[in-house]
């Protein structure tokens, strides 16, 4: 068994793919819709994807407060000049707890906890 993709219900579909690809730097992998009312967008170009679900009956969101996505980043000091940039605030971090490894956290548009980080030789 393997790992396909990760859900996630957003109010605001091109919010969204605006932050995973801008600030993450993932790409559009396929959109469709997915119903009357409903959008679906996967996003990134391995075998795990996110996919983003925006339903225009229901926009309403949970994200629970104990979850998080990590995203590897070959400079943590260029992905925090790029948040500033956007605007974006650091939730947590810069914390390096042990020399071969440093990470912050942000959050995407609809509240998800982010965690970007970066392995040092």
């Amino acid at each position: 068994m393997k790992f396909c993709w990760s859900t996630l219900r957003v109010k605001n579909l091109e919010e969204s793919i605006a932050f995973y690809t801008e600030i993450i730097g993932l790409e559009v992998a396929r959109r469709f819709n997915g119903g009357p009312s409903k959008e679906i967008v996967f996003l990134g170009d391995s075998e795990t994807k996110i996919e983003l679900v925006c339903d225009g009956e229901s926009r309403d969101t949970n994200v629970g407060k104990d979850i998080s996505w990590g995203f590897e980043t070959e400079s943590l000091d260029k992905a925090l000049e790029l948040v500033k940039e956007k605007g974006i605030p650091v939730v947590s971090g810069p914390i390096q707890p042990n020399p071969h490894v440093k990470f912050f956290f942000i959050k995407d548009p609809d509240g998800m906890l982010i965690q970007l980080v970066e392995h040092m030789a």
